[in-house]
């Protein structure tokens, strides 16, 4: 089988089509586009991209044969209802061949990631999973919790479902196998044990507590453990454990009784019996009302290492098979597979998963639905699971859909709200200060599109300035990139945290650059400073309003209020922390670590770097008369 590589890679076969037309969404133009495209079409696997006048992605697809493929879509009459608007918007083609059906597979699920098309079913979670890591480049070892990118060398094992359980399980861990969570660095400069080591988390391989050949042993239990063969450290265990004590150690005996209960606390906290099915991903499908839901449970070694639901956008009108097979492609194009993929459904493309899959995992993979047994058990629980999930989700939906009407008579909007940004701004006296924007719909917080604005022109002792600034940037950048409003990411109703001073601000922004039809409302805390309840609602016409201190709808506005004020804190710590760990010679350029620290070991500070004459830089050990000049010049050559 071919080996897959990024979409850059079929650049030099690509090709894009275009049929002159109205920009209006035309179903007639629409399809003498597909038409004009379909002359040229090879009878061969590709991908295809449907572009709306703009040129923006509204579908990805993946066809054995595209000519055949595409052909369906001139159709109009047995295209559903989604399907027909979107090929009333197409204005354009991108064409991608590839060499067979499963790179055309792989290829879509990577596009479809770049640029969530309104027409595809989208994965929504754009969280990465967590991962244990156990390294392999130090003589100890190091255990701990890994995101993103696996390029350290080491043992990785996940995907767990969530932070909260790769934490809990490495918790246990330490109490069971003692191996060290601290980084290198911390590693090299103690000379006595650290805290960890006192509450029996850790052996202390640091000072010298464990040897190498007994250290080597925990770890050898670990991966025997993450593994799958609990039992077998189990029993190991049990004999020391009686060994100690018939040797009358009984302060060995006692450790190895508290490794044998971290144990059983971690067998005991993976409640699904899972015994024999060694590694398995399990997924199964609930829908209600055109919305669908996915649970995921994830079993790595005949252990439980959670479970996740996942609520895929866009799947109105699609049928659930092929929600199902798109959900299975994007959710893999990041996370490695299990060797066993149990669905609760035939897909009429198992085969075609299967491939791809084994290729990506680079050893087999199997797809299948389980039929009896513990694995069929499995199943109907995923299945429980992922109908309660989906009725909890409809009723938090239905509740949020109340709230968001109630929002629009509040602030007597025309419609209820799809989009709410609420915005705060956080500096410590005028250092670090940041802005922060959080956003959310009618189903929550939008995670995946917070962000955080530096402060580089305003003064950061005025609030009122980095409000402007703010908004400047925003909006000026969404006129730029948005300016007919239909990306869906201008906001129905702006909250700011402040009141009318900060309100003002925002709303002369607005004005200066033509913004007259956004809904700006300012939050205070009102005449009781602080007491909670008591907030008043400043709109742009002066009026104030207020709610009853039992209000849902109080509660909700607050909740918006509180997770802006969280994220913007987090957000300013972080960039607190990295500052305290600057250095002033970071900025001079072409220094690298090893002379910074060799200037800074020699000199002491870096003002004392920056007041060094040229002459006593040249002296500084491992500094060479270029980096003293470069140095000196960077100071003083101003």
């Amino acid at each position: 089988m071919a080996s897959y590589g990024p979409p850059d890679r079929f650049n030099e076969e690509k090709a894009t089509y275009a049929v002159r037309g109205s920009d209006a969404p035309d179903i007639a133009a629409g399809v003498a586009a597909i038409r004009n495209v379909m002359k040229t079409l090879p009878v061969r696997p590709g991908v295809y991209r449907m572009h709306d006048a703009r040129g923006d992605v509204l579908y990805v697809g993946k066809a054995r044969a595209l000519k055949h493929r595409v052909v369906n879509y001139t159709q109009v009459d047995r295209l559903t209802k989604r399907l027909q608007r979107m090929v009333a918007q197409t204005r354009s083609m991108t064409i991608v061949t590839t060499n067979n059906e499963a790179e055309a597979l792989l290829l879509e699920a990577q596009l479809i990631k770049r640029y969530r098309p309104a027409y595809n079913v989208l994965l929504r979670d754009d969280k990465s999973f967590p991962f244990i890591l156990l390294r392999a480049d130090h003589q100890f070892p190091r255990i701990q919790k890994h995101r993103g990118a696996r390029r350290a060398k080491g043992d990785y094992y996940g995907p767990f479902a969530s932070a909260g359980s790769v934490n809990n399980t490495l918790n246990a861990l330490q109490k069971l196998f003692l191996l060290r969570s601290c980084t290198d660095g911390f590693f090299k400069t103690r000379d006595r044990p650290c805290l960890l080591y006192q509450i029996k988390r850790c052996s202390a391989p640091c000072v010298g507590r464990v040897s190498v050949e007994e250290y080597a042993d925990l770890v050898s239990d670990s991966k025997k453990f993450l593994g799958g063969k609990a039992t077998d450290v189990q029993a190991k265990l049990g004999a020391e454990m009686e060994a100690a004590a018939a040797n009358m150690d009984f302060e060995l005996a006692a450790v190895l009784r508290d490794r044998l209960k971290a144990l059983t606390f971690i067998q005991g906290s993976q409640f699904i019996n899972a015994e024999g099915v060694g590694d398995a991903d399990i997924f199964a499908m609930a829908s209600h009302e055109g919305v669908i839901g996915i649970q995921a449970f994830f079993i790595r070694g005949g252990q439980n290492w959670g479970h996740r639901s996942f609520f895929p956008a866009h799947t109105a009108d699609v049928p659930e098979d092929e929600v199902l097979t798109s959900f299975l492609t994007q959710f893999y194009e990041e996370v490695p597979p299990a060797r066993t993929v149990f669905v609760d459904r035939e897909l009429p493309e198992a085969a075609l998963l299967a491939e791809v899959m084994t290729a990506q995992a680079g050893r087999k993979v199997e797809l299948s639905v389980p039929q009896r047994g513990t694995r069929k058990r499995l199943m109907e629980q995923a299945q429980r699971n992922a109908t309660e999930a989906l009725e909890r989700r409809l009723a938090e939906s239905t509740t949020q859909a109340r709230l968001t009407r109630e929002v629009a008579e509040f602030f007597e909007l025309p419609e209820p709200p799809d989009r709410i940004e609420v915005y705060d701004n956080s500096h410590i006296q005028g250092a670090n200060a940041l802005g922060a924007m959080v956003v959310a719909g009618p189903e929550g917080f939008r995670k995946g599109q917070y962000r955080k604005f530096n402060i580089k022109q305003a003064a950061t002792d005025d609030d009122f300035a980095m409000m402007r600034e703010v908004f400047g940037r925003r909006f000026a950048r969404a006129l730029e990139e948005d300016p007919d409003r239909d990306s869906g990411e201008w906001p129905d109703l702006v909250l700011i945290d402040g009141g009318r001073g900060q309100l003002n601000a925002a709303k002369g922004v607005l004005e200066a650059l033509g913004i007259e039809d956004v809904c700006l409302v300012g939050v205070a805390k009102g005449p009781d400073h602080g007491r909670e309840g008591r907030e008043v609602f400043h709109l742009i016409d002066g009026r104030e309003l207020t709610l009853p201190v039992n209000s849902p709808l109080l509660f909700y506005l607050q909740r918006l209020r509180d997770e802006v004020h969280r994220f913007a804190i987090g957000a300013h710590r972080a960039k607190r922390s990295k500052a305290i760990g600057a250095s002033p010679l970071d900025e001079v350029p072409g220094i690298g670590p090893a002379r910074k620290k060799a200037l800074l070991m020699h000199f002491g500070t870096g003002r004392a770097v920056r007041n060094a004459s040229l002459g006593d830089l040249q002296k500084a050990p491992g500094v060479s008369a270029a980096v003293a000049q470069q140095v000196y010049d960077f100071y003083h050559a101003r």
